[in-house]
């Protein structure tokens, strides 16, 4: 389950709330104060949150019995027995919150889930019973032969749990794509909608069950719908997150998906943002990290239009975050099939994104430097491409991406530089077999530079991946200019083998003392 990470103090400022209903359901046993009160009091709970809200108490409340019972099972192995019987009415609490919470905020659960909660209960109860006994008593022959009980009750309490989660989720999935499917109100499709979004960022589980409820096919449903315009942003973007997973894209190739997208992107009267988000599924259905993006039949049919849309959307770009979703994009395709790199080509993409790169205000972070890079470092394979890098003044650019460093520190940020580094290396090596690139990389004192970043771990962010391509560039440079290299660098990093010169550079960073 996804949780985002936060301080510890506000974590149990969040969970405090739980813990103390938590203690009251242990007084009152799960029964309400007046049972002629019971509608009243179920309608103010259900309207103190929205749908959504609700079922992110229910996630948390998930994840602290998940954790308990984790716990339990720790501690049973060490035989702390007060521990475990403390840690497992303090569960049978928690479940009991747990049901009471949603029974009072869902009016259509189904009869298996209140069999699943009859059994849940049940065998809390029980499981609560088995460990007071083991307090009670301190015969260890007892205790042992008690402890596989136990262990088989706490492994029956967990697959139960578990299943009544997935039922629950599936049920909130079902309604959620219920109302998107049969509203004709933009307000109603718009929170359900909202809603699903904030469900699909609780991790790749949940995108699973809301694919294969149908949430792909209901939400290309909308896209195919005028009326629905102004939903289309977050309908795409709630597209981009169920495609992660295996089952949504299998979803989204059976109800034509993808000419569905070609179509957004290239209808002119659709706003950047609608561009953009239909970008940002391109790009995650197209991942290089994905294993699961080959029978994608129909992108090839489409890709140029694609291709060519993207490209406009870079060029066209008003923001740093639309230029990044458009050039993810066609960094990706050009992983997908070769022939992307003929229409970026016959594009003038290259000059293009060259020129991008110029504007601070669009290409502003690593990030999007990592996608150009790549984009470059993908082309670089044609020979056509040597006189548009040489022309866009590209030497130029790479040679300042060889010494990209993050301004924050951040680990993600530190990574995309390594990239930016590693790639714009890569990038010169390739395009150095044209003597005229060549030429003008080692005009730019392209040779001191490489030698600096192998010499270097701290100018290559400690990187083995940017040494390997920085050696890789400096052995094809010096081809055309072996005069340009010191006798001693020549010994170390370009007469060896690649792998004794990565060797000799690598142990430069170790201390014997």
């Amino acid at each position: 389950m996804h949780l985002i990470q936060v301080d510890s103090v506000q974590r149990w400022m969040e969970d405090l709330k739980l813990m103390t209903d938590c203690e009251c359901m242990c007084i009152l046993q799960s029964k309400p104060i007046s049972s002629e009160k019971d509608e009243q009091n179920e309608l103010i709970l259900s309207s103190q949150y929205s749908a959504c809200d609700n079922l992110h108490l229910l996630l948390k409340r998930a994840w602290i019995i998940s954790t308990e019972l984790t716990r339990i099972a720790q501690k049973l192995e060490k035989n702390r027995w007060q521990r475990v019987h403390s840690m497992t009415v303090r569960v049978n609490c928690h479940v009991r919150s747990m049901i009471n919470e949603y029974n009072a905020f869902t009016r259509n659960s189904s009869d298996e889930m209140h069999q699943f909660e009859n059994l849940l209960i049940d065998k809390c109860s029980e499981f609560t019973a088995f460990t007071e006994r083991c307090i009670q008593t301190e015969d260890e022959q007892m205790l042992k032969s008690m402890k596989s009980c136990i262990n088989e009750t706490l492994t029956t309490v967990a697959q139960y749990f578990g299943q009544l989660i997935e039922l629950v989720l599936t049920h909130e999935a079902q309604n959620l794509l219920k109302q998107i499917e049969l509203s004709d109100s933009v307000y109603i499709t718009e929170l359900a909608i909202n809603s699903l979004f904030s469900l699909t960022q609780q991790g790749a589980h949940l995108c699973r069950i809301i694919a294969k409820e149908g949430g792909v096919v209901a939400l290309f449903k909308i896209c195919r719908q005028d009326c629905f315009r102004c939903l289309y942003p977050q309908t795409l973007r709630t597209l981009a997150s169920i495609c992660c997973v295996e089952e949504g894209m299998h979803q989204l190739e059976k109800v034509d998906g993808i000419p569905c997208l070609a179509d957004i992107l290239t209808d002119n009267t659709h706003s950047e943002a609608t561009h953009a988000e239909a970008a940002a599924v391109i790009a995650q259905i197209t991942s290089p990290h994905l294993t699961f993006t080959q029978h994608l039949s129909s992108f090839l049919e489409n890709m140029e239009e694609i291709v060519t849309a993207l490209v406009k959307l870079c060029q066209e770009a008003s923001s740093g975050e639309v230029f990044l979703l458009a050039s993810a994009a066609l960094a990706n395709i050009t992983f997908f099939d070769t022939m992307a790199c003929e229409i970026l080509f016959q594009l003038n993409a290259m000059k293009i994104l060259l020129e991008a790169c110029s504007d601070k205000h669009i290409v502003d972070t690593p990030y999007s430097r990592d996608q150009v890079v790549t984009i470059l470092a993908n082309m670089s394979v044609l020979d056509q491409c040597a006189s548009e890098i040489i022309q866009g003044n590209g030497v130029q650019l790479l040679m300042e991406m060889l010494f990209e460093k993050s301004s924050s520190g951040n680990p993600g940020e530190v990574a995309a530089c390594e990239r930016v580094q590693q790639k714009s290396a890569v990038t010169l090596a390739r395009l150095s077999r044209d003597p005229e690139v060549a030429n003008a990389a080692i005009k730019l004192s392209c040779i001191p530079h490489l030698i600096k970043l192998c010499r270097s771990p701290a100018e290559r962010n400690n990187s083995d991946s940017v040494l390997v391509a920085c050696l890789a560039a400096l052995r094809r440079l010096v081809v055309m200019s072996p005069d340009g290299l010191e006798d001693s660098d020549f010994q170390q990093l370009v007469k060896p083998r690649l792998v004794d010169s990565f060797l000799l550079c690598t142990n430069m960073e170790e201390s014997f003392v």
